[in-house]
């Protein structure tokens, strides 16, 4: 092989490469810990959730007496369909008042819904039922189809 033959193949194996490495997209927004623990359960209102941790976006949920906040992380490894390897639901309920009844953060384990945890003043959350469709619709839809495209 002559010496010009080996520049024109090593970026053609660079290229090859670097198509092979997964490449990571989250999609979505849910509040960290650290940022729920500043909410207090019978203390805190819509308005000042809303300050402290900002309202349900695009992808997130307003739903009645509570609001869900939805993040999903996506891996994409070059000519495979991306995999969701993770979602994760916080639910914040609200009382007649309006007043937070409720913290929970749900995951996704084995296609079970899974509490993560837990700061509740009353059995949880009543739309459970939204809950369920929001982390059962795995696989069922690509990045591309949340951010708007086919």
């Amino acid at each position: 092989m002559t010496k010009a033959a080996h520049w024109l193949v090593i970026p053609i194996l660079v290229l090859a490469l670097l198509g092979c490495s997964p490449i990571q997209r989250f999609h979505g927004y849910a509040p960290d810990d650290t940022q729920l623990a500043e909410i207090e359960v019978g203390r805190d209102t819509r308005e000042s959730v809303a300050e402290k941790i900002g309202r349900p976006g695009v992808h997130g949920v307003m739903q009645g007496s509570a609001w869900y906040y939805v993040q999903s992380d996506w891996v994409e490894g070059g000519w495979r369909a991306p995999v969701e390897v993770n979602r994760e639901v916080v639910a914040i309920s609200f009382d007649g008042s309006d007043r937070v009844s409720n913290v929970e953060r749900f995951g996704l384990e084995d296609g079970e819904v899974v509490p993560l945890s837990r700061r509740v003043t009353s059995p949880g959350p009543t739309a459970t039922v939204l809950l369920r469709q929001l982390l059962g619709s795995i696989g069922q839809f690509s990045p591309a189809q949340m951010l708007g495209g086919n």
